[in-house]
């Protein structure tokens, strides 16, 4: 998908539900946490990936996707950009419908294998601030 495509962008965001957050900080004035809280707020299921954690955001944490016990739409990445091959081995691996690389966050190596497993790709973006621009309503 490209970064531009906000028809897709808002087709992605409107037909998804399971909102994986891989990176989130259980510190409230993290970005990471800030957008869980939001997106939750908007009516989605978020499921924190952190390994050192077993709750964030009163929610169950979970170490990696692949520990995860359902079906995730968008696998959001709050982590170095480095990370983000690994994530997304993880996100195809799992059939995750698609990959966000949050604002700073981008691997073009990585987009391009998520893109030929069929993945939408967002790379650099606020999950956040595109969902509120686009002006999406979820329910």
């Amino acid at each position: 998908m490209l970064l531009n495509d906000l028809p897709a962008i808002k087709t992605l965001l409107t037909t998804s539900k399971t909102i994986a957050v891989v990176g989130l900080s259980p510190k409230e004035s993290r970005p990471s946490n800030m957008v869980a809280r939001y997106l939750i707020e908007a009516g989605y299921t978020i499921i924190p990936v952190n390994p050192g954690q077993e709750k964030i955001l009163g929610l169950d944490c979970y170490p990696n996707l692949a520990a995860i016990p359902a079906q995730v739409d968008i696998v959001d990445i709050f982590r170095r950009s480095e990370d983000v091959p690994a994530i997304v081995a993880e996100a195809i691996a799992v059939g995750a419908r698609a990959v966000w690389m949050q604002e700073g966050v981008s691997h073009a190596e990585a987009a391009r294998s998520a893109k030929a497993a069929g993945l939408m790709v967002v790379m650099d973006r606020c999950l956040k601030t595109m969902h509120h621009d686009i002006g999406h309503e979820q329910g």
